[in-house]
């Protein structure tokens, strides 16, 4: 049988789940830092997550963009290897989650958010959450601030999410949250804020935070080891990419001092001002 909306899903495996949610993340416009995709590899590869299928690059994807790969195989044979947002799954203690990553689709958004849809439906997944990351003027030194949105009242209330009150240009995570919206799921939406000035640098610190933020969500424990590893790294890479530059230290220790003053007596971030972020994109 094949479901409405997935004539470009390849099928790999038929696994039995129950009420799984989605957690999907994209290359590229969405990926700061490349801390959203560093965050669903991680979890991919943590929880050893099996394919589940895989869709068609041919009808979405820009290839002057996003150029496929040459490879060699073990016989020095060349194999091309297309730019395709691959689906896993996984069975874990607390939940079933569905994973979502891949470049971000250039072309027919609408048809490409269907695909994504007739995979929950298949599946019936009860929730989505999406990761992204973008540049903000936040400092490397200090605790990753997250931006937290959904649309349903029930987890604004219980994780303290924000309703989005946007308005302008949005990108695939906008337009894929919209339809999972209209066909009656409840969305969330994280974004991680990666240092305008260390835009070159991937922040495994800034995909920590978002591991953590969603594993929190959907109830499971967060695998946070290598990434924690990494986040200390990257504290220390990115200090001695300034550390030469009067300007930029200076810089730096006004975004500190920022930073600080939106810390509350009790350690918490003061949300009174909350920002969207396809604001900020």
């Amino acid at each position: 049988m094949v479901l409405v909306g997935t004539e470009h899903v390849r099928w790999l495996s038929e696994p039995t789940l129950t009420r799984p949610v989605l957690i999907a993340g994209f290359t590229g416009w969405n990926d700061a830092g490349d801390a959203a995709s560093v965050a669903l590899r991680t979890m991919i590869e943590a929880w050893g997550a099996e394919a589940l299928a895989e869709i068609d690059p041919e009808p979405f994807t820009d290839f002057a963009t996003v150029r496929p790969q040459v490879k060699l195989d073990e016989n020095r044979q060349r194999t091309i290897v297309w730019p395709t947002v691959g689906v896993w799954s996984v069975s874990l203690p607390g939940t079933d989650v569905i994973l979502v990553l891949g470049p971000e689709p250039a072309l027919r958004w609408r048809a490409f958010s269907d695909q994504i849809l007739g995979i929950c439906e298949k599946y019936g997944v009860a929730m989505a959450v999406s990761l992204g990351a973008l540049l903000a003027d936040v400092p490397h030194s200090r605790p990753v601030p997250l931006i937290g949105t959904a649309t349903d009242d029930t987890l604004i209330e219980r994780f303290e999410l924000q309703r989005s009150q946007y308005e302008g240009p949005t990108g695939i995570v906008g337009v894929l949250h919209d339809a999972l919206h209209r066909a009656g799921l409840a969305t969330a939406s994280l974004w991680a804020a990666v240092p305008g000035y260390a835009s070159q640098v991937p922040s495994p610190k800034a995909a920590m935070a978002l591991v953590e933020r969603s594993c929190t969500m959907i109830g499971t424990p967060a695998p946070l080891q290598g990434l924690a590893i990494g986040a200390a790294e990257y504290d220390a890479r990115v200090a001695a990419l300034i550390g030469d530059d009067d300007d930029m230290v200076e810089y730096l220790s006004r975004l500190e001092e920022i930073a600080d003053d939106d810390v509350d007596d009790d350690g918490s971030i003061d949300a009174a001002e909350p920002v969207d972020p396809e604001e900020l994109m």
